[in-house]
């Protein structure tokens, strides 16, 4: 009989259990998030039950009732719980909006696609050709202590001096006009 008596907590860890289960056996996205919703409706459910106590009232103190003759409901979990609604429809919202972005950018919903589809993105980036700054850190156009780019090799390398013995093209200022180098002098390095 005592077992009964928490039904509603029995109800509570079912369903914090489908929904948890949900979030972790299934690929697809849009079941992990029915998923999480469902262990958070069960979370919510679990705190109005521990704050509602049997035969107690809500806790409004009228004109000539003691105090010591009711029993109270706690109104504070029922409090907490609709601040924790508000969040989950807004991770739920935020979690369906990535949903669509990944379906637009994969054209699936299912996780093991994706991640198998990301995998053969790196191997495909592995295998790419030399990237230009590779070509010129080879050819000693560029240090070797810079960072190489992403841009592709062109079929061609067009054939140009070093960097070092190039001559540097006059500076212009707003106008058009061309700037002089500072010069040294009094009060100048």
């Amino acid at each position: 009989m005592e077992m009964l008596g928490h039904f509603n907590y029995w109800v509570s860890i079912i369903l914090m259990m489908t929904g948890f289960y949900a979030v972790i056996a299934s690929t697809n996205m849009v079941k992990k998030l029915i998923g999480l919703g469902m262990f958070q409706t069960a979370v919510f459910l679990l705190y109005i039950s521990i704050g509602k106590v049997r035969g107690g009232t809500a806790p409004i103190l009228i004109d000539g009732v003691a105090a010591g003759d009711v029993s109270f409901s706690n109104p504070l979990t029922h409090v907490l719980i609709l601040t924790a609604i508000v969040v989950s429809i807004a991770t739920t919202a935020l979690g369906l909006a990535i949903v669509v972005r990944i379906r637009e950018a994969y054209g699936c919903i299912e996780e093991d696609e994706t991640i198998a589809m990301d995998m053969a993105d790196e191997r495909a980036e592995d295998a790419m050709p030399p990237t230009i700054a590779d070509a010129k850190r080879r050819l000693g156009w560029l240090p070797r202590s810079q960072a190489a780019s992403r841009a592709p090799l062109p079929a061609q390398l067009p054939d140009r001096k070093p960097a070092a013995s190039r001559p540097l093209a006059p500076r212009k200022g707003p106008t058009g006009r061309r700037k002089s180098a500072p010069r040294k002098g009094k009060g100048r390095p």
